[in-house]
């Protein structure tokens, strides 16, 4: 017999082996991997949640299932071929890299057979986005090129084989700051059944976690996603794209859409997610070009692409650390209370209550200060694997190695470093930090200022031939010129050992 096998990131029965009403299917609740490393305690919540609400949603359905409670895969699968020897279990290729390999190899050993078929949950084919890439200038890989490659084979914001509105992207539209009396619709509330308590209450007792249980409000079913989405579309997609990279101290949400966990364990398909948007666009009067277009780059160009280069780049690309960069990360990662910093206090903060903040917070300000303070690439990895409810190894890996700490040039032409000034211009929280955004020296000047000049200093001979870094090479030789240079330094290396002492 057949069975399917439902991966704790593969719910669904909307797409994939479920959508084909099987007969069987085995789940496998294995809590060697919540004790893998310290994970956040609600992204454990919601795994084993979702997988038991779906479970029970089968089961309703009239589909055996088979639920092993285990503490390793090897032992769940000892149980399921003891019951049912010689079977063969369909499963979604993982996009954990080398994890089909692995699955296959523990079926085998027990009897059985294991078909792996194609991943449902993403909209580009291993095969699509290899022709797609034998294709490209050069060596690296463009999101940009992938990006427009994409619209024209989905046929998503096109029109007569052009982009809709005559531009690909809006980013110039993209970037502004909300108004002082600006306030962020309401997040909907999901009422739990005994799943979410019970694994909440079990978490808490079998794991060494980080971060607060106590705010979990995550989807974990089909029909939460469902109305996270709605929600989304009804109320947030229209302010999405003008104010998605700005950032507030006092909103941690603004208008983003907050569906990554739910795609990223199955609850939702990209597919449907961009087609329910570009409806809210060509039927309602509220939703601009600029918000639909970037919210579809997310999904359709940048979730595709870290995925495919993951898979390609894999096992070379978790190891990358071009920069020679070795600092474990400094206290604030886990305590925001080591920093006075108004920035990284409240992202650090955000991802303890809640493993999330959204992705200008996690480049530009978590990703960027452990890129300055030479943290490194497999430190931080690390951190944001276990640390955020929506993280997975395809998607966080690509993301903090390649753009948070460029560990590597596969895909990124540059380091996305930046000083205070950036923080200053998107965000309110300068006004209310004791730290000065306008002063690189001084015991008040804000240590994103001093960091960066010193590392491009110290990565000058790497960095300066780097054509879009000549404005800011030309700004550093005006420091050294003027004799600020030392004194900028200095002042970084004082930074840091503040922050190594958990008092920055």
């Amino acid at each position: 017999m057949t069975a399917v096998w439902v991966l704790g990131d593969q719910l669904s029965r909307e797409r994939g082996p479920l959508a084909d009403d099987p007969d069987r299917a085995l789940f496998v609740e294995a809590s060697e991997f919540a004790r893998r490393r310290r994970y956040h305690p609600q992204k454990l919540a919601l795994v084993f949640a979702a997988m038991r609400n779906l479970a029970d949603d089968l089961r309703a359905a009239g589909v055996e299932v088979v639920y092993e409670r285990a503490d390793t895969f090897a032992e769940g699968l000892d149980a399921y071929f003891d019951a049912h020897p010689g079977d063969e279990l369909l499963v979604q290729r993982p996009a954990t890299h080398g994890a089909a390999d692995r699955l296959r190899d523990l079926v085998e050993a027990r009897g059985g057979s294991l078909r792996v078929v194609r991943n449902e949950q993403f909209i580009c084919s291993p095969a699509e986005f290899d022709e797609w890439a034998a294709d490209r200038d050069g060596d690296a890989y463009s999101h940009e090129a992938f990006y427009r490659w994409m619209r024209r084979e989905t046929g998503y914001l096109m029109a007569d084989g052009e982009p809709e509105g005559g531009e690909w992207n809006y980013d110039d539209q993209n970037r502004e700051t909300p108004p002082a009396d600006y306030e962020s619709p309401p997040l909907p509330e999901f009422s739990y059944g005994e799943h979410v308590p019970a694994v909440r209450e079990w978490v808490a007792d079998e794991f060494d976690t980080w971060g607060d249980p106590e705010g979990f409000d995550w989807p974990v079913t089909r029909e939460h996603a469902e109305r996270a989405l709605a929600d989304f579309l009804d109320r947030r997609l229209a302010d999405f794209g003008p104010y998605e990279d700005a950032m507030l101290d006092a909103d941690w949400h603004l208008d983003h859409s907050l569906l990554s966990a739910a795609l990223n364990v199955g609850l939702l398909g990209p597919r449907e997610v961009v087609e329910a948007a570009i409806l809210a666009y060509r039927e309602r009067d509220d939703v601009p070009l600029n918000s639909v277009e970037g919210f579809v780059r997310q999904i359709v160009g940048w979730r595709e692409f870290v995925r495919h280069v993951y898979r390609r780049e894999m096992p070379d690309l978790a190891a990358a650390n071009q920069l020679d960069q070795h600092r474990e990360l400094p206290p604030l990662y886990w305590d925001p209370d080591a920093t006075d910093m108004a920035c990284l206090r409240a992202a650090v903060g955000r991802v303890y209550d809640r493993g999330y903040t959204h992705h200008i917070e996690r480049l530009m300000v978590l990703s960027n200060f452990a890129l300055l303070y030479g943290a490194s690439p497999q430190a931080l990895n690390e951190w944001f694997y276990g640390g955020f409810a929506d993280a997975y190894h395809w998607v966080v890996t690509p993301n903090v190695v390649g753009m948070g700490s460029f560990g590597t040039d596969a895909f990124t032409t540059k380091p996305y470093a930046a000083s205070a000034n950036y923080v200053d211009r998107m965000s309110d929280f300068c006004a209310g930090c004791p730290y000065d955004p306008d002063s690189a020296t001084g015991a008040d000047a804000c240590p994103f200022n001093s960091l960066y000049w010193d590392f491009l200093a110290a990565y000058e001979d790497a960095l300066r031939a780097n054509h879009r870094m000549g404005l800011v090479y030309s700004h550093l030789d005006d420091k050294r010129d003027a004799g600020d240079l030392t004194a900028i330094r200095e002042r970084a290396s004082d930074v840091r050992s503040r922050a190594d002492a958990g008092e920055l």
